[in-house]
């Protein structure tokens, strides 16, 4: 009966096949998918000097503000404005957009003086913030984000054409030495990876409101945030969900378009944070959905099924071989992507920070179904 049970045909055989399988489909992903970021030749920017607005909302980020915001207002773009919709905060914000915008006439301040309860999210004073804006092409950004460079705009504004309506561009996470911030930038780096790498496919499928562009043009088209204001969060991935196409998106990964921003210093806030990103996956177009819970799933069970063969000592030497090698693309992906992002200090560590975000994304998907979605502050 043993011999029954290792036997082709037997149980741990057709596990064996799965396992096969697992790995044929990660090939898929890595070699035809994330390759292509590693490949991508940044084509030049075109010279644009259309006028750009920069939108941000803001509720109590005095603090953020005065960070971060004269990073933005002095951009060496030759017509922008910047945008801040002041969102019923509390604390001296508003005072200090006041003294900011004597200084810099291209701030221009919108303030929501009521908390409108019906409205929970950030997608009303966004979408108030992009109406307010004056020019067509509208840049997205937070309170807590800067740009890494004075050039941010110009290289984001570059990445427009006749033809490309909406860039998409790199959030980045300040670093520092302890576990928590390197898995948070793993994390990071890794949907970068993912939403960069698709949208070179041609299936654009999300981007990060800390460094994104559009026309607001294309954001009347399709509505604004209409089709999903009934959602809390999203108001950038659900958005280019369902805006984006094959032809009119655009990455930008050039190391200068990057913005740069505290990460959570908690694990709780982190939570938190991936909580709320995770409860909007769910509204994805089908065969967005379909891609990334294959890449998922085959993941999962491809560690489990490593795993159980190697505990049960069953054809270990073709199981390790199989696993070596899809650990060796892996880390030369993981590589060559970190030094196109700008990250260190995280490489050796990338098989571990995988099979850590394994077991949070179950906890999270888990929890996703117990409890309600998180508001915006």
């Amino acid at each position: 009966m043993l011999d029954s049970f290792f036997a082709p045909g037997g149980i741990l055989f057709i596990f064996l096949l799965i396992f096969l399988l697992l790995f044929i489909v990660q090939l898929f992903f890595y070699g035809f998918f994330f390759l292509k970021f590693t490949r991508y030749q940044e084509a030049s920017s075109s010279a644009q000097t259309e006028g750009v607005s920069v939108v941000i909302c803001a509720r109590n980020e005095y603090h953020q503000l005065k960070e971060n915001l004269p990073h933005i207002l002095n951009q060496e773009y030759p017509d922008f404005e910047v945008v801040v919709v002041n969102h019923a905060s509390e604390d001296d914000t508003a005072f200090f957009l006041s003294k900011m915008a004597e200084q810099y006439p291209q701030l221009k301040i919108v303030e929501i003086r009521e908390n409108l309860n019906f409205f929970d999210g950030k997608k009303f004073p966004l979408s108030i913030g992009i109406k307010s804006a004056t020019h067509d092409l509208v840049l997205l950004t937070d309170a807590d984000c800067r740009p890494v460079s004075p050039h941010w705009i110009t290289l984001m504004a570059g990445g427009f054409s006749k033809e490309k309506e909406i860039v998409l561009g790199y959030g980045a996470y300040m670093s520092s030495n302890s576990l928590l911030n390197r898995l948070i930038r793993f994390d990071t780096i890794h949907i970068a990876l993912q939403y960069f790498s698709f949208t070179l496919a041609g299936i654009p499928y999300m981007g990060v409101g800390r460094n994104m562009a559009y026309r607001k043009s294309l954001f009347y088209e399709e509505k604004g945030f209409t089709s999903h204001y009934n959602i809390h969060s999203g108001d950038d991935d659900l958005f280019i969900n369902r805006a984006a196409t094959r032809k009119n998106t655009r990455i930008v990964a050039n190391p200068e378009s990057f913005t740069l921003s505290q990460p959570k210093k908690s694990f709780k806030e982190w939570w938190t944070q991936k909580k709320q990103h995770l409860s909007t996956s769910r509204y994805y177009r089908w065969r967005h959905k379909f891609l990334l819970r294959l890449y998922i799933f085959s993941t999962v069970l491809f560690y489990a099924l490593f795993a159980l063969l190697l505990a049960l000592n069953y054809t270990i030497f073709p199981v390790l071989a199989l696993f070596i090698l899809r650990l060796a693309i892996q880390l030369f992906i993981f590589r060559k992507t970190l030094a196109r992002l700008n990250e260190k200090g995280i490489w050796l560590l990338v098989p571990l920070f995988e099979i850590i975000l394994i077991l949070i994304n179950t906890a999270l998907t888990i929890s996703a179904f117990m409890s309600k979605e998180t508001k915006w502050k």
